[in-house]
């Protein structure tokens, strides 16, 4: 059994939800100790507690310390089991999160398979929805499963109640996939969602959007959604011939709609400037993929302690080779091999 220690690294969820992911993979038992010790409420707290009981699902795995608050937690995978599958954090905790951990086991899997997610849809420190629809699944595609997502509802922080649909036909063995190139910018655009908010708020963020990045006004949109509660978010979309990626900046009480606007215009702002093709949220979601194809390379900007620990705990359950080389002042390439 792999013992896998909670407080490695950046000593966050991740650690939890990778052993998860490739425990279902690899059919590894793993035992992990000092769950989430790195951040101010040690232990499982519920969405990392869905994570868990969902794997266990999909894996028709025995688990024990699957409890709110849990430092410890012993997972043991039998076999993977395709189909439709029904999951609910029950509060605002992230639907995408749920998705990242069980996602690689039915990319491979037997047969095909549809999840139901309910909970955050949009949560700060959690890929968006958008970022999942328009950046990740397309990459995916390109590794040879086909994998559709619909927002069904959504679900901002603090009252959740969002509902994803996922329809996943596997590909048996991914393929390899480099990205070391951005190709040429296609389309740069932004959208500011709001949900039981005004409008003008909207107005206000991407009109700072605009200015910064120096879009075209009809590069620019208003979305108005209907949600358990209030909430706003806006979304810049950067595509290029061989990858797109996505930013976000979450409005709440006490900043300013300026501020929103400013923080995700500065972010898509350096990545433009890096001319890396791939971001540092990008670069943790394809990590797995990767390893599981046996192959890849991408390049980003210097990875995160995220991104290294994300790194580490792939080589206890994977034999694969990853490396990360520095090609230039503020690019690196990530190769992943056997």
């Amino acid at each position: 059994m792999i013992t896998i220690d909670g407080s490695f690294g950046e000593g966050g969820g991740q650690i939890l939800r990778t052993s998860l992911a490739l425990s279902l993979v690899t059919g590894q038992p793993f035992r992990i100790e000092n769950i989430r010790s790195g951040r101010k409420k040690p232990g499982l707290m519920r969405q990392h507690l869905t994570a868990a009981n969902a794997a266990a699902e999909i894996g028709n795995a025995d688990i024990s310390g699957a409890s709110i608050g849990s430092g410890a937690l012993t997972f043991s995978p039998k076999s993977v089991r395709p189909g439709s599958h029904r999951f609910s954090v029950g509060t605002a905790g992230s639907c995408t999160l749920v998705l990242q951990t069980v996602l690689p086991a039915l990319l491979t899997a037997d047969g095909d398979s549809c999840l139901t997610l309910e909970g955050g849809t949009h949560n700060p420190f959690a890929p968006p929805f958008d970022f999942l629809e328009r950046a990740f699944l397309p990459l995916l595609d390109r590794m040879g499963a086909h994998v559709a997502a619909k927002l069904a509802r959504p679900g901002f922080y603090p009252a959740g109640g969002g509902r994803v649909e996922i329809a996943i036909v596997p590909a048996g063995q991914l393929d390899p996939i480099e990205l070391l190139e951005r190709g040429g910018l296609r389309r740069c655009s932004a959208r500011a969602i709001v949900s039981g908010l005004p409008e003008k708020i909207a107005e206000r963020e991407l009109s700072v959007v605009q200015k910064r990045l120096s879009l075209p006004g009809d590069c620019t949109e208003i979305q108005s959604v209907r949600s358990n509660g209030p909430g706003n978010v806006v979304v810049v979309e950067i595509e290029h011939d061989h990858v797109t990626e996505v930013f976000t900046s979450f409005g709440q009480k006490g900043v300013s709609a300026e501020a929103v606007g400013r923080e995700v215009a500065s972010e898509a702002g350096c990545y433009l400037e890096a001319r890396a093709p791939v971001g540092e949220h990008l670069a943790d979601q394809l990590l797995i993929p990767m390893a599981l194809a046996g192959g890849g390379a991408f390049r980003t900007c210097q990875p995160t302690g995220h991104t290294r620990t994300n790194v580490e705990i792939i080589k206890r359950f994977v034999d694969v080779r990853i490396e990360i080389e520095k090609v230039s002042a503020s690019i690196c390439e990530v190769t992943v091999g056997k």
